[in-house]
């Protein structure tokens, strides 16, 4: 064999061949790492919602279960309570979600200005947020009481008077959104961490360039703590559409059949106008045993929590890219 004629045997496939296997143990990685999380979404979000779909076109009583087609989702056009318990967690969504996250960001911003007893004002402002919600809402409706409540009783002498919050269904959802704007610890503290997170050099480059309290706030803080603010709207939207315990309970209370055993309460005291979405999804479901339409309601409920949701984040995200730019 002449000199120089022996060649290195190729080895690309077997180059090759170690790669694909080095990229395989490390997709294998990854899904190890991640499978608590998949394992958690397939049981707890995947399965429920493939089966609320699947029900969904059923007659479904735990007991019997028959296929109906769109029959649910025909009587639901046609379900005035469902359409009226639409509407009142919507005017909570609009109303009380806006109201809530601006009352906690304006409390947290003069929680900020305040020197002395910082401390002792946050433990005030956030306790009525760690009151469970039955007995919260029970002591707030006998404190509305226009009859022997003490709140009506102080306005009364000072010559304001003050509508039948949980008696009179125009403000009904009103009183809802006080009670709400009461229990505002949670919100107020994140706007603090998030106001307080905010580096006190802008402030001082922007007053050395002589913007003014309005501008500061508009221009620094507001941008600075939009990922606070768009977490707290969607968070506030989802707790909304499950706002179930609060209007129940001051419905019961106010009609006088909180206290009577053996008595059967509809939702919605008074005149339906407390009456909301998952009120009226359980009445269904567990009342009526109509779990078929039931879940017709719950994938409305899901699909109102999609559509705010993506319509906030797009929100907050093109005021983060106009700020920026």
């Amino acid at each position: 064999m002449a000199p120089g004629s022996l060649r290195v045997p190729f080895t690309g496939t077997r180059t090759g061949t170690a790669a694909a296997r080095a990229r395989r143990c490390r997709r294998l990685r990854v899904l190890a790492f991640l499978s608590p999380w998949l394992v958690g979404f397939a049981l707890f979000f995947a399965y429920p919602l493939a089966a609320t779909v699947y029900f969904s076109f059923t007659r479904y009583n735990l007991f019997t279960l028959e296929y109906i087609g769109l029959d649910n989702y025909k009587y639901l056009l046609h379900d005035g309570e469902a359409w009226t318990s639409m509407r009142n967690t919507l005017w909570l969504i609009v109303v009380l979600v806006p109201l809530k996250v601006l009352f906690g960001l304006g409390t947290a911003q003069l929680m900020t200005k305040v020197k002395r007893g910082g401390g002792l004002l946050r433990s005030v402002l956030y306790v009525p947020y760690l009151i469970p919600p039955v007995s919260a809402t029970v002591a707030f409706v006998f404190l509305m009481n226009p009859g022997t409540g003490p709140f009506h009783t102080i306005t009364d002498r000072l010559g304001i008077p003050l509508p039948d919050f949980f008696n009179d269904a125009p403000w009904a959802k009103p009183g809802l959104t006080l009670l709400a704007l009461w229990a505002v610890g949670d919100v107020m503290i994140i706007m603090l961490a998030a106001l307080l997170n905010v580096p006190q050099s802008l402030y001082e480059a922007a007053a050395i360039d002589g913007a003014g309290a309005w501008s500061r706030f508009r221009h620094i803080t507001l941008p600075t703590i939009s990922p606070v603010l768009a977490f707290s709207a969607v968070t506030g939207v989802i707790e909304t559409l499950q706002y179930f315990t609060q209007p129940m309970v001051a419905g019961k209370v106010a009609s006088g059949r909180a206290d009577l055993p053996g008595t059967q309460y509809s939702p919605g005291y008074p005149d339906g106008s407390t009456l909301t979405l998952p009120q009226w999804l359980y009445d269904q479901g567990f009342r009526q045993f109509n779990m078929g339409y039931a879940c017709v309601l719950a994938l409305v409920m899901f699909a109102i929590a999609m559509v705010f949701t993506l319509f906030l984040l797009r929100q907050f995200r093109a005021f983060a890219g106009e700020e920026a730019s």
